[in-house]
């Protein structure tokens, strides 16, 4: 894990990044700013269990490109699930927490990643251990309104013009944020590159 400091507040931003583009730029560097961050973690993950494993790069040159695309030095590229043996965020996150307990912690997804969340193995217990920033992503905008997640939480949304406060909050809370995005995705990148 990145080095981090008592007091400190980190965004997590974890995925399969396969491969990264700019899109994910946007959203890492719209949760250091809208979220006054002082580090965001581009998590690498050794793959995502709700996703076909056999067009997945290989770990160590998707880290490599993320960190060519995560320009800011604030944003630590690591792949540390790996060590952990470990693909499920649920599990990742109680690690993070239990061995950095003096620092404040929010998960970052783009809104793309929403509307399934409910699918992911002990969502309600993500939602229960850090506060949630979900970055707008085009066709997405509508998944804070009608996702599980959004439904089930809709008591714990906290205001966008509130979103620098969300890592001071106790889970659950989450917000949505508007802002500058990116057309590109990562299946659309693979696909261009195969054909």
């Amino acid at each position: 894990m990145p080095h981090v400091e008592s007091g400190m507040t980190v965004g997590l931003f974890g995925g399969s990044f396969n491969p990264p583009h700019e899109g994910h730029a946007l959203v890492a560097e719209t949760a250091l700013r809208r979220l006054g961050l002082d580090q965001l973690w581009w998590m690498v993950t050794p793959g995502n269990p709700l996703k076909d494993r056999n067009n997945l790069a290989p770990l160590g040159e998707r880290i490599a490109r993320s960190e060519k695309i995560a320009r800011n030095p604030r944003i630590k590229v690591t792949a540390f699930e790996q060590a952990l043996g470990q693909s499920y965020t649920a599990r990742t996150l109680e690690v993070i927490q239990a061995r950095n307990r003096d620092v404040r912690f929010v998960w970052v997804m783009g809104a793309d990643n929403l509307k399934n969340f409910h699918r992911w193995q002990d969502w309600r217990r993500i939602v229960a251990t850090f506060p949630i920033a979900v970055i707008d992503r085009p066709g997405s905008t509508l998944a804070y309104l009608s996702s599980p997640m959004a439904r089930a939480f809709s008591q714990a949304r906290v205001d966008e013009d509130r979103a620098g406060s969300l890592a001071l909050r106790r889970a659950p809370a989450w917000t949505f944020i508007h802002g500058p995005r990116s057309g590109l995705s990562s299946t659309a990148l693979r696909s261009a590159n195969s054909g």
